[in-house]
């Protein structure tokens, strides 16, 4: 299967496990402790995974200002979509400080949330070199 299939599936899945978590599972008030916790951290972790995989997917193929950033085609550009997407992650978690916007700031939303980029830009990488690896030719 193609990379480009491959994140359009993970993103696709991904946001409906995010939503599930926001929308239905947190709501509920199901767990205790260790569960619930995951439960809060899952959707920074799970969303910050994705970013490699939604740049790919929506900018690979085309050649406007913002695909020109974040379009991965190198290990440099996946490095430089992770600590792009990493750098929005803090100062959307930072933003969240200012009362008007009605959300709580978490320390742990920032940890998981790299623990999460960490863990895609191995998965990336890996896919991706697979992927390179496939469609390079031969030679005798």
């Amino acid at each position: 299967m193609e990379l480009k299939q491959i994140s359009k599936w993970f993103i696709i899945t991904g946001t409906l496990i995010i939503w599930a978590i926001k929308f239905v599972v947190r709501p509920m008030h199901l767990f205790d402790d260790p569960t619930r916790f995951f439960l809060n951290i899952a959707p920074n972790l799970l969303g910050s995974f994705l970013i490699p995989f939604g740049a790919y997917w929506f900018f690979s193929g085309r050649n406007f200002l913002v695909a020109r950033v974040f379009k991965i085609e190198t290990p440099y550009d996946l490095r430089l979509v992770c600590l792009l997407g990493f750098g929005m992650l803090i100062v959307n978690e930072y933003l969240q400080l200012i009362p008007f916007f009605g959300r709580t700031f978490d320390y742990n939303d920032i940890l998981f949330s790299s623990v999460g980029l960490l863990a895609s830009s191995f998965v990336f990488s890996r896919l991706q070199s697979r992927k390179l690896r496939n469609y390079q030719p031969e030679t005798n």
